[in-house]
C-alpha cells in the first residue's frame, strides 16, 4: 500500500491510436453535438414563443430538450476535445463535476419523462378535469420534483464515488466519468456509500418505471376503446412517441449501469455508452416531432414568416 500512488486526474483510454479514426470521431460526435444542440433549441423555442403550445405537455417537453441539451454538453464536448488533440486526460475535479451533471440530468429525465406520461393519462382518462389536475403549479410542482430528486442522486453519486480512494490506473475505460467505470479504479474496499446511492438510484428508477407502465396500460385500455378511428389515431400519435423515448432511455441507461464494467476498452461498450448519453438527446426531439401536428404547424408558422420577411426585404 506504501507503494501506491494517489491519482490526483484520470485519463480516458483511448479507443484508437490512429490519429485519421481519432479525427474521425471527432468529426461524427461533433455532427452528433451539432444536430441534437439544433434540434432541442427549436423545440425550446417554438414552445416559448407558440402561444398554442403553452400546455403541460410542451411545458414538460421544454424541459426534457433543456435536459438533454445539457446532458450531452457534459460529455460530448470533452471527447472531441480530447479527439482532436489526441489528449486522454480530464481533472480530478472535472471528473467530478461531469459525474455529477450526468446523474443530475438523467435522474431528472427520468422524472419529467414520468410527468409526461401522468399528463398524458390524465389527458386521455380524464379529459374533463384536465385543466383543473395538470394547472400550472401542477406542471411547476412535478418539474421542480424531479429536478430535487436528479440533484439529490447527483451528489449522493458524486460524494459515495469520491469519497473512495483511487490509487494506481488512472485510465477510465470509457469516454467520459461514470460510476461503472470509476469503481473498477478504486483501491477502496468499502463501498458501502455508493451502494446504498446505486440502490436508491435503481430504486427511483423502477418506481418511475412502474408509474408509466400503469399510466400506458390504462391509456391503451382506453385508446381501444374509442369507436372513431381519428381520435384514436391521434391519441396514438401523442403517447406511442412518449412511450418510445422512455424505453430507449430507460433501456440504454439500464444495460450501461447494471453490466459489468470492462478491463478493456471495447466496441460494444462504446457503443452501449454512446447509446446511453448520446442518442437519446439527438433523437428525442424527431420522434416526437414526427407526428406531431402542433409541433410541425408552429414550425411551419415560423418558416412562413421567416420567407415573407425575406420578399420584403428583397423588394425593398
Amino acid at each position: 500500500m506504501m507503494n501506491q500512488t494517489l491519482v490526483t486526474e484520470f485519463s480516458f483510454v483511448r479507443w484508437t491510436e490512429s490519429r485519421v479514426l481519432s479525427r474521425l470521431h471527432a468529426a461524427l460526435f461533433s455532427l452528433l453535438y451539432l444536430v441534437a444542440m439544433w434540434e432541442n433549441f427549436i423545440i425550446i423555442f417554438l414552445t416559448v414563443l407558440d402561444c398554442h403550445l403553452h400546455t403541460p405537455m410542451y411545458f414538460f417537453l421544454r424541459h426534457l430538450s433543456f435536459l438533454d441539451l445539457c446532458l450531452i454538453s457534459a460529455t460530448v464536448p470533452k471527447s472531441i476535445l480530447n479527439s482532436v488533440t489526441f489528449t486522454d486526460s480530464i481533472s480530478f475535479l472535472g471528473c467530478a463535476v461531469q459525474l455529477f451533471l450526468v446523474v443530475l440530468m438523467t435522474a431528472s429525465e427520468i422524472g419529467i419523462l414520468t410527468a409526461m406520461s401522468y399528463d398524458r393519462y390524465v389527458a386521455i382518462l380524464r379529459p374533463l378535469h384536465y385543466e383543473a389536475v395538470m394547472s400550472k403549479g401542477a406542471s411547476v410542482l412535478l418539474t421542480a420534483v424531479s429536478w430535487l430528486n436528479g440533484g439529490a442522486l447527483g451528489i449522493l453519486y458524486t460524494t459515495g464515488t469520491f469519497s473512495l480512494k483511487f490509487c494506481g490506473s488512472n485510465q477510465i475505460h470509457q469516454f467520459f466519468c461514470d460510476v461503472p467505470a470509476l469503481l473498477k479504479l478504486t483501491c477502496s474496499e468499502q463501498h458501502v456509500t455508493i451502494r446504498v446511492g446505486v440502490a436508491i438510484g435503481v430504486c427511483y428508477a423502477f418506481s418511475c418505471l412502474v408509474c408509466i407502465l400503469v399510466s400506458y396500460v390504462h391509456i391503451f385500455s382506453t385508446v381501444l376503446k374509442i369507436p372513431t378511428r381519428q381520435k384514436r389515431s391521434k391519441a396514438f400519435s401523442t403517447s406511442l412517441p412518449h412511450l418510445i423515448v422512455v424505453s430507449m432511455f430507460l433501456l440504454t441507461g439500464t444495460v450501461a449501469y447494471l453490466k459489468p464494467a470492462s478491463d478493456k476498452p471495447s466496441l460494444p461498450h462504446l457503443l452501449v455508452s454512446i447509446f446511453y448519453s448520446v442518442v437519446p438527446p439527438t433523437l428525442n426531439p424527431v420522434i416526437y416531432c414526427l407526428r406531431n401536428k402542433d409541433i410541425k404547424a408552429a414550425l411551419g408558422k415560423v418558416l412562413w414568416i421567416d420567407r415573407n420577411r425575406r420578399k420584403v426585404v428583397g423588394r425593398k
